[in-house]
């Protein structure tokens, strides 16, 4: 049963002040005149230049909702009568020969925004697309799946190698695929190759159960439906999605098959307006959205010097793919004469600590970052880092930023998982997301709070985590979840608000000067050796990154080995597996403490994990002691410590 989502007073008065503080790009809208379109009024406009238009309903169903014509919006219009009839209005913008490009969905995605919030149309659209316009329907829902109540089409193009291309049974159309080859810059060879195509990518649009009709004729050589048609629906309900298809079979068959006539529009009418009233109203993005001093600095650099490198630092959720290439993508997109470097250093099971310490070798060795995503909130609750510890590594990594770029600008994002589910649900904020909230509202970075917006959009019915979200590694559809809240940050144009990079941080003892330190620097090795390429003998599995390089190993008790270093805090990075052991330490000889490195995953995984023996010592040389223990967790193998890297602060 469907629920109606609800939008607060206070969401939509927090919207107001974002978008007058920051502000949305204003669309260019010249008015134009309106006419007569078959008893209903029809509004013409040019809107950034092209021609567009919208027709009105007498009588419009509650909530507005609305089909959108891609190309050939004259053809085949039996179905938008009565449409129209039943209180829905239709629009179309001009974007014709340009073949679902980037530079197309650009335009159709301030053409969106437009009409959903200058003139309240519904928040989900109809598609309805013909012949080539399938390119368009299929392109600008695959990036929008979230805005999409079903897609309509009729004999649609579905690869461009078959039509405009010819290279399959069809004829194609020479002058056509010309400009489809000059479109998106391609040569002949390329195009082979080229996967931006509509029977590619679905699993976001299969994700949100997106329903899908085409009306095909059985005996269509021109866009043939084996090469089109018929795959796209395969892979579709192959990945979950809906999908069905009519044949058209009456009526005189023209143009080699491709043109004719639709048996029973009411059909397909029904089809529309019933995945489409009632209108339901999601939550609006904005209230997770804290803009603070913004992307202005990166937003200038990528326009003015048509240069940027972009970097994000991360987990596992930053690692796997989803939200990461989609944010690149769209990036790429909406500055398609920039030349972007991307830095993808994402690490499963890592939180902030890590990369505090890995960020000069992970992300500055391979570039200086204009923008920076940085997450770190899920690894940190599993990880037991403190709430003294996040900061002090968060404001780390923002120093050694600014270091290199003042100018930079940071998106910190706080991510899902279910602990964070149960503390709202208890009323508390979590601890994770609320550090990350206040380091950036003190440097004026950007800030998303995703856990939140996962959280209120269960509670509104929007979906559930068990079959939509599915896991902290979030399914295709929570990924989309995701990255249709940066791309609302990314589509805001920044104010004139420049970032002020604070001379102080939040911490004295901030790691701003953390780094690696070689294995081989170990001394006084007893039981101890370096191997140059550990890899483990069990059948544990183990993370990339952290297998196949040297490893500092001890497997008996009383093995032991010391570090000298200059700096205010010293760690070890260390590979905790089924043996992992007992460790004693002690820096300069003084407070000797004891350590079990064994954790609640190490039966499972040989985990990267990084510990902070010493963190607040005096500017200076200093000498760190480590000694395996006889004892060990009951839950370990033995009494191994596998070490990868020391950690240093100076």
């Amino acid at each position: 049963m469907k629920q109606m989502y609800r939008t607060s007073a206070l969401s939509f008065l927090y919207l107001l002040i974002v978008l007058a503080s920051y502000g949305q790009s204003v669309p260019e809208v010249v008015a134009g005149a309106n006419s007569n379109w078959k008893g209903f009024e029809k509004v013409e406009f040019r809107f950034n230049g092209r021609d567009a238009w919208y027709v009105k309903p007498k009588n419009a169903v509650h909530g507005n909702p609305w089909v959108w014509r891609a190309h050939f919006p004259d053809w085949h219009t039996e179905m938008d009568s009565i449409l129209l009839s039943r209180g829905f209005h239709v629009a179309y913008v001009n974007t014709n020969d340009m073949f679902g490009h980037p530079k197309a969905m650009q335009v159709w995605d301030a053409f969106y925004d437009y009409l959903t919030e200058q003139k309240q149309f519904a928040p989900k659209v109809a598609l309805e697309g013909v012949s080539r316009g399938g390119l368009y329907v299929y392109g600008w829902a695959k990036r929008n799946p979230d805005k999409v109540s079903c897609i309509y089409a009729e004999a649609p193009v579905c690869d461009p190698k078959s039509w405009p291309g010819g290279k399959g049974k069809g004829p194609g159309s020479e002058k056509d695929w010309a400009a489809w080859l000059q479109q998106y810059n391609l040569t002949e060879k390329e195009a082979e190759n080229f996967e931006e195509i509509p029977l590619n990518d679905l699993k976001g649009l299969a994700a949100f159960k997106v329903p899908v009709l085409h009306v095909i004729g059985q005996q269509d050589k021109l866009v043939p439906p084996s090469e089109n048609s018929d795959l796209l629906i395969e892979n579709y309900i192959k990945l979950g999605g809906p999908a069905s298809v009519y044949p058209m079979t009456r009526g005189e068959q023209t143009l080699e098959g491709h043109h004719f006539p639709i048996e029973h529009p009411e059909i397909f009418a029904s089809f529309i307006y019933e995945n489409s009233v009632p209108v339901l109203k999601p939550l609006q993005r904005q209230p997770y959205i804290e803009i603070n001093a913004g992307l202005k600095n990166a937003y200038d650099k990528f326009q003015n010097e048509k240069k940027g490198t972009v970097a994000f630092l991360g987990g596992s959720i930053t690692h796997n793919p989803g939200w990461r290439d989609k944010t690149s993508q769209y990036l790429k997109e909406r500055f398609p004469d920039t030349e972007f470097t991307f830095i993808a250093a994402g690490i499963p099971s890592l939180g902030s600590t890590p990369h505090a310490f890995r960020f000069s070798r992970d992300v500055l060795a391979k570039g200086t970052p204009d923008l920076l995503f940085l997450e770190a909130a899920v690894n940190d609750r599993g990880n037991g880092f403190s709430e003294k510890a996040q900061i002090r590594a968060l404001d780390g990594i923002m120093k050694q930023l600014y270091a290199h770029n003042p100018k930079a600008n940071v998106i910190l994002m706080a991510f899902a998982e279910p602990h964070k589910n149960t503390d709202y649900e208890n009323g508390k904020e979590p601890v994770e997301v609320a550090v990350h909230q206040k380091v950036a509202k003190y440097y004026g970075a950007v800030y998303i709070n995703l856990a939140k917006e996962v959280y209120d959009r269960i509670k509104a019915g929007e979906f559930s985590w068990k079959y939509d979200f599915k896991d902290l590694h979030p399914s295709p559809y929570g990924q989309e979840v995701y990255f249709q809240t940066i791309k609302e940050l990314l589509k805001i144009s920044p104010s004139a608000t420049p970032v002020v990079v604070k001379k102080s941080g939040m911490d004295v003892y901030a790691y701003e000067k953390a780094a690696y330190r070689d294995i081989k620097e170990a001394k006084r090795l007893s039981g101890f050796k370096t191997e140059a390429n550990w890899k483990p003998v069990d059948k544990t599995p183990t993370r990339a990154g952290f297998v196949d390089v040297p490893m500092l190993t001890g497997e008996t008790s009383g093995s032991s080995f010391a570090f000298d270093f200059k700096g205010r805090a010293v760690g070890i990075a260390v590979i905790s597996g089924p043996d992992a052991g007992k460790i004693a330490y002690s820096v300069d000889g003084k407070n000797p403490k004891t350590l079990d490195l064994f954790t609640p995953w190490s039966n499972q995984l040989h985990l990267p994990w990084y510990l902070m023996l010493a963190d607040e010592l005096k500017s200076g040389r200093h000498t760190l002691k480590v000694t395996l223990l006889p004892e060990k967790n009951e839950k370990s193998a033995g009494y191994a410590l596998r070490l990868v890297h020391f950690l240093v602060n100076e």
